[in-house]
């Protein structure tokens, strides 16, 4: 195992991560900006190095400074958390040319998957169901004018290099297409400097499922289970849980070890997740893979008792994993994302300095946060501050525990999303399992919830 490892990530994020790596033994660098700098749990750390001003470019996006930081303090590996460089293929490949390991995929498995349309030809060749469309990039709206014909209306046009939204345009009709492929190109250039798009039917109704892998350097990936991501507003997650409720256990039985050999197959290595859009069928279809470790993980680890960090670390270093699926613990998991936004003024973000901090204890709950009261919040990143997770015997024992977490849960000198996270339990399609990806916005706009 490695003596000495490089967090390159700030926050809630590097707090998860530092607290795997302090239980195994493992000395912890973590870097932080001139924003962060001041953050209590920073003392919990083995060494605190300051990295850069406040925006992200000049700090935790430095790659130049992060890998003199992982030299000068002798880390035999960096973990990037999730965001930031966690699918960054050149900084990883920087970071095996300096000698230091990369806690997560290869260079390869991040450019494949990081290129939407690549990964979609990679997954078909390996046998998982895909949403029809393009093979390839558009070459420009008639292709795309074309293949929306084949395929049938509705269809979304996507950034090939996209993500949380950005680039996305749906289509309905023949006489919306031009404009959408316009819109849709220009977003993706300025969103992340490559105009290229691709076209999939669209499927009105679905819900959003991801599976949870892990891979290792022997050619053994397993799955461990799934996650219903479905309640979103603008294409960000707002609520997890799992096991899904709207998957059958057929399908699951079904798809979810054909993800896993698929994955052995291409040998990935470290942790990913599969996401996949089900149908109002019950069938699953990929979408794209996320090549490192997500915001939801912990849904995953509840459930099933594994520390997904600790995995991450010991493939890094070459140990073996498991070679089946570790069986799934009975009982239901939810995950609520605590924001700093406002959402009465139009979920605008609430930067600030917390006051007052109140989590609820029990053996049931789970919170991941680095907030310590009289911390502020930067208004320079991301506005989750925490997530707070609960388990229950079953579905419904897990609603009302929630309910009652989130009771007992303050965040005083901010404004947070908590409270509609308390309206969501009373919200009927939740409360009964029956919603899809467009359910929550809909309902927001309605002013339903």
């Amino acid at each position: 195992m490695f003596r000495t490892l490089l967090i390159a990530n700030r926050g809630e994020v590097a707090a998860r991560v530092a607290r795997t790596a302090r239980r195994m033994g493992v000395r912890t660098v973590v870097v932080a900006s001139s924003a962060d700098i001041d953050q209590q749990w920073l003392a919990e750390v083995d060494v605190v190095v300051p990295i850069g001003p406040a925006r992200a470019a000049a700090s935790y996006l430095d790659v130049d400074a992060l890998l003199e930081v992982a030299v000068q303090h002798g880390c035999a590996a960096v973990h990037p958390g999730w965001g930031f460089l966690s699918e960054n293929d050149r900084f990883a490949a920087r970071c095996e040319a300096a000698g230091v390991t990369f806690v997560g995929p290869e260079p390869r498995h991040l450019r494949a998957m990081g290129d939407k349309v690549v990964a979609r030809r990679v997954m078909a060749s390996l046998g998982l169901p895909v949403i029809p469309g393009s093979d390839g990039a558009l070459s420009g709206v008639d292709e795309a004018r074309r293949l929306a014909d084949e395929v049938g209306y509705p269809v979304m046009i996507k950034a090939v290099s996209g993500g949380g939204g950005r680039g996305m345009r749906h289509v309905d009709t023949p006489s919306d297409l031009a404009r959408a492929y316009e819109d849709a190109a220009a977003e993706a250039l300025a969103g992340f400097g490559d105009a290229s798009l691709y076209l999939e039917k669209r499927i009105d109704h679905g819900r959003h499922v991801e599976v949870q892998l892990v891979g290792d350097r022997w050619g053994t990936c397993v799955h461990l289970g799934e996650r219903e991501c479905s309640v979103q507003r603008r294409h960000q997650k707002v609520v997890e849980e799992g096991p899904s409720p709207g998957l059958s256990a057929s399908e699951r039985d079904r798809v979810l070890p054909l993800v896993a050999d698929a994955m052995a197959r291409a040998g990935y290595r470290g942790a990913g997740t599969v996401e996949m859009l089900l149908d109002p069928e019950g069938r699953l279809y990929f979408m794209e893979m996320n090549t490192r470790l997500q915001v939801e993980h912990g849904v995953s680890e509840l459930l099933t008792g594994v520390d997904l960090v600790e995995w991450q670390l010991r493939v890094a270093a070459n140990e073996r994993l498991p070679v089946s699926t570790p069986p799934p613990r009975s009982g239901h998991v939810m995950e609520f994302r605590i924001n700093a936004e406002d959402p009465d003024a139009g979920f605008a973000p609430s930067p600030g300095v917390v006051h007052t901090l109140r989590w609820p204890v029990a053996p049931w709950v789970r919170v991941d946060t680095h907030l310590r009261p009289g911390d502020r919040i930067p208004p320079n990143y991301d506005s989750m501050v925490a997530k707070l997770l609960v388990r229950g015997d079953d579905r419904e024992d897990c609603l009302r525990r929630s309910r009652d977490a989130l009771a007992e849960t303050q965040v005083e000198g901010v404004r947070t999303n908590l409270a509609l996270h308390r309206r969501l339990l009373d919200w009927a399609p939740y409360r009964t399992g029956v919603y899809d990806t467009t359910s929550l916005e809909t309902a927001l706009r309605s002013k339903e919830i």
